[in-house]
């Protein structure tokens, strides 16, 4: 038989519940946010992996400052460039929740040549061609 705090301990967790945190708190619930970049830098991924990976400090139009990870080999992005950010977290670099999206605003898309990427627009903003859409 429980006792009394038992139980009422029992009908709060059931009321409830556990809230979950938001993987993308600075958004405001939309998907992808407007920003202007104040810091571009690179840092290094924590233990065993080994690289310098490339971040950048964004402030986005709801006020919060948050760090963003630069994606794709090479970019063009400076102080003061406005970026496309969503969500999506880097593992390796801790406190990095975010991406930047590219070929949006200020944020080129890859190059054409030996790495660049015809598919998978959301992130790398690279046009499909008139040979591509042949498949």
């Amino acid at each position: 038989m429980p006792t009394i705090n038992q139980l009422f301990r029992l009908l709060k967790k059931k009321s409830i519940g556990k809230d979950r945190r938001s993987p993308v708190p600075a958004f405001d619930g939309s998907p992808m946010r407007r920003g202007v970049c104040f810091k571009v830098t690179t840092t290094n991924p924590k233990k065993p992996n080994s690289a310098v990976r490339k971040i950048a400090r964004v402030r986005v139009t709801t006020g919060s400052r948050l760090t963003a990870y630069i994606p794709g080999i090479g970019h063009n992005l400076q102080e003061h460039s406005n970026v496309l950010v969503r969500g999506g977290r880097v593992k390796d670099l801790p406190g990095v929740r975010y991406h930047l999206v590219r070929g949006k605003y200020d944020f080129l898309a890859e190059e054409e040549g030996e790495f660049s990427r015809k598919r998978r627009r959301s992130k790398y903003g690279a046009r499909l061609t008139r040979e591509d859409k042949t498949i």
